[in-house]
């Protein structure tokens, strides 16, 4: 896990059959974190928006709410290949309003490559970033930006059309120029066919153990947001237990007078006390 991890050694693993590990992050303490796990590759989406936010979705999350989150993660980078999101509306309007978003959330952040949601339709876009330098992944299946469109948050690809389609979508995405695609909750054995048919490394959520590599949200790993929880997510530690655990205890030592102790407290020098009743006086 000490290789610098970037498109190269993304596309040595898929090669390799070595699954990627790929986590979100949103701030500071958790790419630390991220880091230390040894996630080959962390994702700003634009998640942030409900679990960082509180917005109901992902169709508020801005340019600058993005510029912002990404600053913060990669302040702790040292070697995981990070992504973010681009978006809603970032990149729909035009291509060049497309890459100028693009280009300018890599520039002011430092990010390795952007992500973006859609399948062929999107092909033309994806191809005008790369053209400009910019590392793009692809995100097909669920799309949660245009989920009303697909009839809300569903399976993508269970019949031989929806699935003729999705391998459309990803093949066109792979010679647009990605550098990855995110299949997102799409049926296990779709998702190993499409892995096998394309050369770029395919990372899943909710698509079945045969993708070259997983991801999942930071929160819902450590369980930190509520009690939302999709049938792809399994919770790996109760941390927002953990956590209001520490809060209620906190809460209690104060009310009783327990805390702070004389350990947590500071002492005045010789004489200062004296001279606070003097000027009082």
């Amino acid at each position: 896990m000490n290789k610098p991890a970037g498109i190269p050694e993304l596309m040595r693993m898929k090669g390799s059959g070595e699954k990627i590990v790929m986590v979100t992050a949103y701030n500071h303490w958790q790419m630390r974190l991220a880091e230390e796990s040894g996630a080959d590759t962390v994702l700003v989406g634009d998640s942030l928006g409900m679990v960082e936010h509180g917005l109901p979705d992902t169709l508020g999350v801005t340019m600058e709410m993005m510029t912002l989150h990404c600053r913060a993660v990669m302040r702790a980078r040292k070697r995981a290949f990070v992504v973010g999101d681009l978006p809603f509306m970032s990149y729909e309007i035009d291509e060049k309003e497309a890459v100028r978003n693009a280009g300018a959330l890599v520039k002011s952040t430092g990010v390795d490559a952007v992500k973006l949601e859609g399948g062929a339709k999107r092909a033309s876009t994806v191809r005008a970033i790369v053209t400009a330098g910019v590392a793009v992944v692809g995100h097909i299946g669920l799309t949660p930006q245009t989920a009303t469109q697909l009839g809300g948050y569903r399976v993508q690809g269970r019949d031989p059309a929806g699935a003729a389609c999705l391998l459309r979508d990803a093949v066109a995405i792979e010679e647009a120029g990605a550098c990855a695609l995110v299949l997102e909750c799409v049926p296990s054995e779709v998702a190993a066919f499409v892995s096998k048919r394309l050369s770029i490394p395919t990372i899943g959520i909710g698509a079945g153990p045969d993708c070259d590599g997983q991801v999942l949200v930071f929160h819902d790993i450590v369980t930190l947001y509520g009690e939302f929880k999709p049938k792809f997510v399994k919770r790996f530690s109760d941390g927002g237990g953990s956590i209001l655990d520490g809060l209620l205890s906190f809460a209690k030592e104060v009310r009783e007078g327990g805390f702070p102790a004389a350990e947590h407290s500071f002492k005045a020098d010789g004489g200062t006390l004296g001279h606070l009743e003097t000027l009082s006086e």
